[in-house]
């Protein structure tokens, strides 16, 4: 976690400020407090943490299961991160927030500005102001720079003296980027000292009170994972050493701030809440494992993960979307994509650069299969698609298990994989390729849908593979 603040100087007109200086009720809820400017030998320029952040939220995007920007839960978090970050001294960091489908209660940061909270400690927090109060103490963590200093003081004690000067002259920029890549969840540069974990709290605790926030719902918080001793799955403590007497020093640090009326709760929390509690969440052990899906969804009756059932919302109708009739199915897809197929064949829809060396780089498949036995079920013809799909594309596999899904009515498997793309990068090897498999059965067998993008680019496109698996009807 990590970051400090500095206080706003708003600039009133002469008559605006006179009207608040006669209401000392509006002043006092228009106060706030002056955050300490981050100081200490670094290595890394802004730049370069910038830079480091973002190179490591990829990794964590890979390793985790990251809800989809478009969930509720997500957007939410987003909203709240950034009134949050709003109250730094500007110019600031770009600010990500995101939220991990984990068990654990815990919350992290990386340098530059992608913050990372788990489910599980949204489920935690009692109300609006202690999750502010997390998320607070993780946007001081950036702000102060606390990982990039513990980093540069590592770099340092394992670089001979002499070469110190060299470093600094800013010739370390290549060995800067390297080390910053070891800053993923868990690494030696997010487990803070208890003078870093000391100044988040005091620094969470004056964002909080400037974004209107109780900060003594952060000492609540912390009071209550530490009377619980971990027996809620906390590994907070163990990323954030306890500085000592942490619930009181926070106490201590608010008494001095002016008073103010705070929002502790929300309605928007309250519905939040509800639907985290009902979020599939994975423990610490099963995300090392990859035993967790991409793309958390709503939990069913029995506690088993499925995806929305994709009946909500009606087929796309406007003018930026075309329909394409097959012998099996209709589909509508957007606008100034092409269909490459007719309606008794394979059908591939793509945009017009989607297709690379007569491969789909980034696009839709949509095909029937013939089943070699229907014995075993849904479950079971589902293997059986993804082992022929393997027999031409050996390097596909699958990430995580299967998932149930409907869609218009018809009920189906879904499945997330990871394969190589048919384009390259600027070191001339193959790029990453990102799948979504889904299937439903039909007389002849399954009729299946593959969506298709760079790695890189999925999340960006699924709002557009979803709207068109929206669409589908079978015949």
């Amino acid at each position: 976690m990590m970051v400090g603040l500095s206080i706003r100087m708003r600039q009133f007109q002469p008559a605006f400020f006179a009207i608040l200086l006669l209401s000392s009720s509006l002043f006092a809820q228009k106060a706030t407090v002056p955050l300490p400017a981050p100081s200490g030998f670094n290595l890394f320029s802004v730049q370069q943490e910038i830079e480091v952040g973002r190179q490591n939220a990829a990794k964590v995007n890979q390793q985790y299961p990251v809800l989809p920007e478009s969930n509720a839960i997500s957007r939410y978090v987003q909203r709240l991160g950034e009134s949050l970050a709003e109250q730094l001294p500007q110019p600031t960091y770009p600010f990500q927030f995101h939220v991990i489908a984990e068990k654990d209660v815990n919350a992290f940061a990386l340098p530059g500005g992608p913050v990372y909270v788990n489910l599980g400690t949204i489920q935690a927090c009692a109300n609006e102001a202690q999750l502010a109060g997390v998320m607070a103490h993780e946007i001081s963590h950036v702000y102060m720079r606390h990982s990039t200093k513990q980093a540069s003081k590592e770099e340092v004690a394992q670089v001979p003296l002499g070469i110190v000067g060299a470093m600094l002259g800013g010739s370390m920029g290549g060995a800067l980027a390297n080390l910053g890549l070891q800053m993923t969840a868990g690494s030696v540069f997010l487990k803070y000292s208890r003078d870093a974990e000391s100044q988040a709290d005091h620094v969470g605790a004056q964002i909080m009170y400037d974004a209107g926030y109780d900060p003594y719902q952060l000492a609540l918080f912390f009071a209550k994972l530490d009377e619980e001793g971990g027996s809620r799955g906390s590994s907070f403590f163990s990323d954030h050493p306890n500085p000592g007497n942490r619930s009181q020093a926070i106490r201590t640090e608010i008494q001095q701030f002016p008073q103010k009326q705070f929002v502790i709760d929300t309605p928007e929390f309250d519905r939040i809440h509800q639907l985290a509690m009902g979020e599939r969440t994975y423990t610490a052990q099963e995300i090392k494992n990859g035993q967790f899906s991409r793309e958390p969804g709503n939990q069913d009756s029995e506690g088993g993960q499925t995806h929305p059932p994709l009946t909500r919302n009606p087929a796309p109708t406007n003018s930026d979307s075309q329909t394409f009739n097959h012998s099996a199915y209709s589909v509508r897809y957007p606008e100034g994509w092409r269909v490459l197929g007719d309606p008794q064949s394979s059908v591939t829809i793509a945009p017009p650069n989607g297709i690379t060396n007569n491969a789909v780089a980034t696009g839709a498949i949509i095909n029937n299969f013939e089943l070699q036995s229907s014995n075993g079920g849904l479950e079971a013809s589902m293997q059986q698609l993804i082992a022929s799909l393997r027999q031409s594309n050996p390097a596909l596999r699958t990430m995580g298990n299967d998932q149930d899904i409907t869609v218009n009515g018809v009920h189906g498997k879904s499945q997330d994989l990871i394969g190589q793309s048919p384009l390259t990068g600027s070191n001339g090897q193959a790029q990453r390729e990102r799948d979504w498999l889904v299937a439903l059965p039909s007389q002849d067998g399954l009729v299946y849908v593959i969506f298709i993008a760079p790695d890189q680019d999925f999340m960006n496109l699924r709002p557009t593979f979803q709207q068109m698996l929206r669409s589908l009807h079978l015949k």
